[in-house]
């Protein structure tokens, strides 16, 4: 016992030491889960070998896999995988699928290492969307298109392999294992339903939960962790992986309360991320082989290629076919098409499982987890990188620039200023939808009511911020992306110094004059600039009429 409390100790003051490590690294660049797998491999049996993965150990770690792919499922809103967007991402993953099917059969390559299997198969097609959405809250990304289209096609990148795993890596027939799914699915399906009867009548049990939820009972964190440990043992009792019970616990709690509840989420992260899930991120990296890994560094690179080959380019090319929904810029698309290849939880499971089966050596499956662990911080990193630069428009500052090289201070002072613009509209597109719920659910509501004024309040002072007058407009138009009086104020900033004799008795700006203006003055601010905003609405002047660009 003494052993099991010691390395339990070791575990969790790394796990209490990566925030502020993360947080002192200049940049903050590294997530705390790349420190914690970091600090696993150099403390576990394969480094310094302080900290012993026992049986103690080997347990908090399957709960921690638990907690996390529970947050992750919750996350999961049911409309959007049978929305528009989440048919796409599905049919984006099963193309990922054939694609990892055809590159790990005949690529000569993965022949000669040895890894031509279904498990390798399904390593490639993974996102790690558990991972993904601490990371997408650290770096507010969270409820942006953005962050929506990672969601969308991360989903369908965890639940997939999910789901392939129980059918493909099965060691039954194919009848056995579709009977097993079925009664798997009859037990979650009956976990899903009686609670959702319950609600809806308003039984008393149901009564006595919410009431109790925030005393010493906690009957609501009692009942999910009851609800995840007996999923969890189901899929053992079934000999299916703990991840789809785990899984499936989240996305029927989701389904249960589909608007969500604060102080739930507050309680299961709690435990989640301040126990658990650290103690699974240190225990997976403690099972990294680094000598192992160290020797063949051929494959370790060529499986993060193949990952980026075979899973970023699918969703990169989705979302610029899709562009119904997923109207973003082509660095956008990159930005989304990366986080989307961040891939570890499913590896380590599916290789973990590959090995137990004796279809993958452990030092395959240890330079395979190096590989995913390695993307949880380059992945990010990339997509952190295109998704800041994306917005600030460098290939046009750059010939801006070019054009006028004694002005470069002044372009890039003015290409930061518009990415800040756009990322203050996007909080305050948010803060509007907010509202918007808020003021469609909170009839009648005392606590709802003071809710809508102060997001009325917030919302008024980021528009004055904005130059916009907030009696005039509530919320940004739907594509609005840039500060309506910016133009006026670019224009206006040209032609005092050019043609004063024109702006001074004109708010008028049509898209010809103001080009022709600026075409004859100041050509590093001509054509990009009036292309970047040609789709706008310019408010010169209360007086004056409304005329687009």
């Amino acid at each position: 016992m003494t052993q099991e409390l010691v390395s339990l100790t070791i575990i969790m003051a790394v796990a209490a030491v990566s925030p502020i490590v993360a947080q002192l690294i200049p940049g903050r660049f590294i997530p705390q889960t790349v420190l914690l797998l970091a600090a696993g491999a150099a403390l576990g049996p394969y480094g310094l070998g302080i900290i012993e993965v026992n049986d103690a150990v080997k347990l908090l770690n399957e709960l921690g896999m638990a907690f996390l792919f529970l947050l992750a499922g919750y996350e999961i809103d049911p409309k959007r995988l049978a929305g528009h967007q989440g048919k796409v991402g599905l049919l984006t993953w099963g193309i990922t699928l054939g694609l990892a099917w055809l590159v790990v059969t005949f690529l000569p390559f993965f022949t000669k290492q040895g890894i031509n299997g279904v498990a390798t198969v399904i390593a490639l097609t993974t996102t790690a969307l558990g991972t993904l959405m601490p990371i997408l809250k650290e770096r507010n990304l969270e409820g942006t298109p953005i962050g929506d289209a990672i969601i969308s096609y991360g989903t369908w990148g965890e639940l997939g392999p999910i789901l392939a795993m129980a059918i493909l890596l099965s060691t039954r027939t194919g009848w056995q294992t579709m009977l097993v799914l079925g009664a798997f699915l009859a037990i979650c399906l009956l976990c899903a339903m009686l609670p959702t009867k319950a609600l809806r009548t308003g039984h008393r049990l149901y009564r006595f939960l919410t009431e109790n939820a925030n005393t010493s009972s906690q009957t609501l964190m009692r009942l999910t962790t009851f609800l995840l440990i007996f999923l969890v043992t189901i899929s053992a009792l079934f000999e299916l992986d703990a991840v789809l019970g785990a899984f499936a616990a989240g996305f029927i709690l989701r389904y249960i309360i589909p608007d969500g509840s604060k102080s739930l989420e507050m309680k299961l992260e709690g435990v989640g991320y301040g126990f658990l899930i650290p103690v699974f991120f240190v225990v997976s990296g403690a099972a990294i082989n680094v000598r192992a890994v160290a020797s063949r560094p051929a494959l370790l690179v060529a499986f993060i290629v193949m990952l980026m080959l075979i899973r970023a380019v699918p969703v990169y090319v989705a979302l610029s076919l899709d562009k119904r929904e997923n109207p973003l810029s082509s660095h956008h698309r990159v930005t989304v098409a990366l986080y989307c290849t961040t891939a570890l939880p499913i590896i380590v499971a599916v290789t973990s499982l590959a090995v137990k089966v004796g279809t993958m050596q452990s030092d395959t499956a240890s330079t395979l987890v190096a590989a995913g662990a390695i993307t949880v911080f380059l992945m990010p990193l990339l997509g952190s990188i295109t998704y800041q630069v994306a917005d600030v428009h460098p290939v046009t500052a750059v010939r801006e620039i070019a054009h006028t090289p004694s002005d470069w201070q002044t372009i890039v002072r003015e290409h930061a200023q518009v990415r800040a613009l756009l990322h203050h509209q996007d909080r305050l597109k948010r803060l509007a939808e907010t509202l918007d719920a808020l003021e469609a659910h909170g009839h009648g509501d005392e606590h709802r009511a003071e809710l809508v004024k102060r997001a009325r309040r917030e919302i008024d002072r980021q528009l004055k911020e904005l130059g916009l007058n907030p009696q005039l407009t509530t919320q940004l138009p739907h594509n609005y992306r840039y500060p309506k009086n910016y133009c006026h104020n670019y224009c206006h900033h040209c032609c005092h110094h050019c043609c004063r004799h024109c702006c001074r008795h004109s708010c008028y700006c049509p898209k010809s004059h103001c080009h022709n203006c600026c075409h004859r003055c100041c050509h590093h601010y001509s054509f990009h600039l009036i292309m970047r905003l040609s789709h706008l609405v310019i408010t010169c002047h209360p007086s004056v009429t409304h005329s687009p660009l």
